[in-house]
């Protein structure tokens, strides 16, 4: 199943919940001007870094430029790479408290991830950690170009797949059993020239 931005665009507030998937999408989160506003403003004054990962023992660079916030102490570690906190920027800040107002639900961490063009990506995972809980809830907002967010079940016989093409300035929340059933990528589109920011927001319990 497939849904484009101008599909998504067409309401305010979509609902998806599918064998364990369990997905909301605010897709006018942010309108135009405000989205605009936020990615300049987070290109060009977070301290973006480029990052190497390790998969099976191999180091690797990570195909994107990333930050993180959140509250100081927080601790965030996966594929090798550990994420200490030291506070939160006031624009950050700013943006967390909407999206927990929305979603009445807290978050502690940022992961910001800049794609700079259709040739980054981001491979398939899963947010299950044991430091995100048993049912983590992640708020994943989108600012800049229009890329497609993948998901698949973790089945190996006839996996079901969703594929999104997220619109600037929209919310994705996912819940419920979503990470320990599904995984999700944000797959290379080398069409695609302009830059995407995405912050991910997590709750770090441990």
């Amino acid at each position: 199943m497939e849904y484009s931005s101008l599909e998504l665009l067409k309401q305010d507030y979509w609902l998806f919940e599918d064998d364990h998937l369990s997905l909301r999408l605010y897709p006018h989160f942010y309108d135009d001007k405000e989205s605009l506003a936020h990615f300049d403003l987070l290109k060009n004054t977070i301290d973006w870094k480029t990052e190497k990962i390790k998969i099976f023992g191999k180091e690797h660079l990570v195909p994107r430029v990333v930050a993180w916030q959140g509250e100081e102490g927080v601790k965030y570690k996966y594929s090798g790479v550990l994420h200490k906190a030291v506070g939160w920027s006031s624009e950050i800040e700013d943006i967390k408290n909407k999206i927990e107002s929305e979603t009445r639900t807290k978050y502690n961490s940022v992961l910001l991830n800049r794609y700079r063009g259709g040739s980054d990506k981001m491979g398939w995972h899963s947010d299950d950690e044991k430091e995100l809980g048993v049912n983590p809830v992640i708020a994943s907002l989108t600012f800049g170009a229009v890329r497609r967010f993948d998901f698949k079940e973790k089945v190996k016989e006839n996996p079901k797949s969703l594929k999104l093409h997220l619109p600037s300035g929209s919310l994705l929340i996912m819940e419920g059993e979503t990470q320990h059933y599904w995984k999700h990528q944000i797959p290379q589109q080398k069409k695609v020239e302009e830059e995407r920011i995405n912050l991910t927001f997590r709750l770090i319990k441990a």
